[in-house]
């Protein structure tokens, strides 16, 4: 049986596990001594949301607990989410935290953060998803790098409208610094110093409700650390993992 310890990296809203790949190829590489593995989301990539799954954080949660928990097989296992992907990672451990051996032992939260509803500002935001899932994926695929190298994407829409609504509805936005807060193991937040979709200072605000937590902010880095700088990401998380004893050093 395999016992090294299980990081599942969970991608964010429109994306698929592609979006990964630099980071993956980067781990591998450095044989950094815990396995990775990268899922789609239902309704995102290659996965198949089924109909008895409502497209909301809550139930997304509920679906990567259950998934994780399989997954790991009875190994230790680090949730890790990236944008969106962070909010699906907080319900998943708010499941989990209802079993206390579930195996969970550790958050990583990559430009994810916020905490705090402002109504325009998401209204706008909702307005700009919604021309993303109206022209995706045959008009995604011919945008500017980063998010040019990452298509086609697809996405169901009915999966990508539900869980944008959802992720900026007031209750959901407010719901978050009380997760974060009720964390029962400890967490690393990653930002990107040029990140202008989920700015440094909304990440550091929701850190700062857990009392475990430990923030860094890669240099040079935009919304995307794990395809703009995987190298700094997986040195940032090794760090952290070797430090929270989840992780043996490299010989």
């Amino acid at each position: 049986m395999n016992d090294s310890p299980l990081l599942i990296a969970v991608h964010g809203w429109m994306l698929s596990r592609q979006v990964w790949e630099p980071f993956v190829k980067t781990w591998e590489q450095r044989g950094i001594p815990v396995t990775l593995w990268c899922p789609d989301l239902p309704g995102f990539g290659d996965r198949i949301r089924p109909k008895t799954l409502l497209p909301t954080l809550a139930a997304y949660g509920r679906w990567l607990a259950t998934q994780a928990l399989d997954r790991a097989a009875g190994r230790p296992f680090i949730l890790m989410g990236h944008s969106l992907g962070g909010s699906v990672v907080l319900h998943a451990e708010a499941e989990l935290r209802r079993n206390a051996k579930s195996g969970l032992c550790g958050l990583v939260c990559v430009a994810a953060g916020g905490g705090i509803y402002q109504p325009k500002p998401f209204r706008q935001l909702r307005s700009i998803g919604r021309l993303v899932i109206h022209m995706r994926p045959e008009g995604l695929h011919r945008l500017p790098p980063p998010l040019g190298r990452l298509g086609p994407l697809r996405a169901e829409s009915r999966a990508a409208r539900g869980l944008l609504v959802n992720s900026t509805s007031r209750g959901a936005v407010r719901q978050l610094p009380g997760m974060v807060a009720r964390l029962a193991v400890n967490s690393l937040w990653i930002s990107g110093e040029r990140d202008q979709v989920m700015e440094p200072g909304y990440v550091r605000h929701l850190a700062g409700y857990s009392s475990g937590h430990d923030y860094r902010e890669i240099t040079n880095c935009g919304h995307l650390p794990m395809r703009e700088q995987p190298e700094a990401l997986c040195t940032e998380i090794e760090t952290w993992l070797i430090a929270q004893s989840l992780a043996r050093p490299r010989s």
